[in-house]
């Protein structure tokens, strides 16, 4: 019984040493930036957004002609 509980322990302990959760905080913060990014250059995107669709549109009405 004491070696079980002794496993259990380390085990417990294995787990409040694990420092994996770090990487969480770091995605959080990369997403943050992102978000602001897109934010102050929303107009450019659109921008850029619309001609590639514009010249989709363009070029596949010359290809099914």
């Amino acid at each position: 019984m004491k070696k079980i509980m002794w496993k259990i322990k380390e085990a417990l302990e294995a787990f409040q040493n694990d420092q994996s959760g770090i990487g969480v905080v770091e995605i959080i913060l990369i997403l943050v930036i992102l978000i602001g990014l897109v934010l102050i250059f929303k107009n450019q995107i659109t921008g850029i957004i619309n001609s590639a669709f514009e010249s989709i549109s363009v070029n596949s009405d010359a290809i099914v002609k």
